[in-house]
């Protein structure tokens, strides 16, 4: 399983090993990670499972839809680099990817 981290606003780490086909969301919340609340349930609705990707990983993680790119121009807190959580489904070349989350969410 690929193993992810999870960084609150404030710099706690939260290291996973997650399943593949789970999304992010997802695993976040199944581990109760602080900053994830996902309050639509993964359903790209709401933006509370916002994370920051790092550069290196923008195009390993698949295209943004235009729904999640319309959630984000939603989001206070959103960067080039943001991203939904709910929308991104873990696979093995995952492993070793950080996120970060913003502290609008903390």
């Amino acid at each position: 399983m690929p193993k992810i981290t999870f960084v609150e606003f404030n710099g706690t780490e939260h290291i996973l090993d997650v399943a593949e086909g789970l999304t992010l969301m997802d695993a976040a919340t199944k581990n109760s990670i602080p900053g994830i609340d996902a309050d639509c349930g993964g359903a790209c609705a709401c933006a509370t499972c916002m994370i920051y990707v790092p550069a290196e990983w923008k195009d390993r993680l698949g295209e943004i839809e235009t729904m999640e790119e319309t959630m984000l121009d939603f989001c206070e807190h959103s960067t080039e680099n943001s991203r939904l959580s709910c929308q991104i489904k873990v696979s093995a070349d995952m492993d070793g990817l950080r996120v970060t989350m913003p502290e609008s969410q903390h």
